[in-house]
């Protein structure tokens, strides 16, 4: 497995478990029972850290598939290096400091670590071309 897969498979990990602790959040507010309820408009707010972790998944989830497109491509083209390895590395510690921060609320500081991710992304793009 090439550097550039292991941590498009750590990434893919990381935003596969990051709905757990606003289920539990969820759990904590409406109950076992409310919260494998359907949705409704009178649901009992869950915690602002918990919204907040929502929609940095929500982020995560919309983001994955540019960075596994553009992993795969490389992958595929034989044109992975250490400049693509550490821009996947850049990429997975940027979304979780992203998703930590999000849930924090530090405004921000979140919007730098979504850059650094996307910065990654761009460098990964920019590779496929032989252009970084």
């Amino acid at each position: 497995m090439t550097k550039e897969l292991m941590w498009l498979a750590l990434t893919a990990m990381l935003t596969g478990v990051l709905w757990i602790p606003y289920i539990l959040d969820r759990i904590v507010v409406r109950g076992l029972v409310g919260s494998m309820a359907n949705p409704s408009r009178n649901d009992k707010p869950q915690s602002p850290w918990a919204q907040r972790l929502y929609f940095a998944h929500t982020n995560a989830v919309d983001n994955l598939v540019v960075f596994a497109a553009l992993v795969l491509v490389i992958d595929a083209a034989g044109k992975g290096s250490a400049t693509t390895a550490t821009a996947c590395a850049v990429y997975f510690w940027a979304r979780l400091a992203h998703a930590v921060i999000y849930a924090l609320g530090i405004p921000f500081a979140r919007t730098i670590a979504f850059a650094i991710g996307f910065a990654a992304q761009v460098v990964l793009a920019l590779a496929i071309f032989n252009l970084a």
